[in-house]
């Protein structure tokens, strides 16, 4: 078998229909489009909207109401008891250095610390947002917190 030989499939390769060529064609005249009314002419129809009066799917549905807080910050949150488990005394945890360690996904996302958990190591972190449990246990342990600023 040669390159040239090859062959689409019986059937694969259908050609369009030609409306409104004559009616040896048969979509002549009309166009398949019926006689008469709304959608038989030219930019005719309703949208996919309207459901002849009914009030229509999209309004009855509770879902997709609302807004969308274009100012929302999604925080990675990280854990106290993570902290500890992954970084040595006396260690400065800084976003890169807890996306080196795998705990947040992205060292440029802003990061939330939470207090789950205990620590016993004394660790300097930075972050931007610290639950008050969180700071109280970092603290307790002799470490420091540094609030870092978001980036607009």
């Amino acid at each position: 078998m040669n390159h040239h030989d090859l062959r689409a499939p019986k059937g694969s390769n259908k050609s369009r229909k030609r409306i409104g060529r004559g009616h040896a064609t048969g979509q002549g005249k009309t166009a398949g489009r019926g006689t008469k009314g709304q959608n038989s002419r030219s930019g005719g129809g309703k949208s996919p909207y309207f459901e002849g009066g009914q009030l229509p799917l999209v309004r009855r549905l509770p879902i997709l109401r609302g807004f969308t807080n274009i100012n929302r910050v999604v925080y990675q949150p990280v854990n106290v008891r993570d902290l500890a488990g992954s970084f040595a005394a006396g260690e400065q945890v800084t976003p890169e250095e807890l996306a080196e360690a795998n705990l947040i996904r992205k060292s440029t996302d802003p990061v939330v610390v939470l207090g789950d958990g205990g620590i016993k190591t004394v660790l300097h972190v930075k972050a931007h947002r610290f639950s008050a449990s969180a700071l109280a246990k970092i603290e307790a342990a002799g470490g420091t917190v540094e609030v870092l600023p978001l980036k607009p």
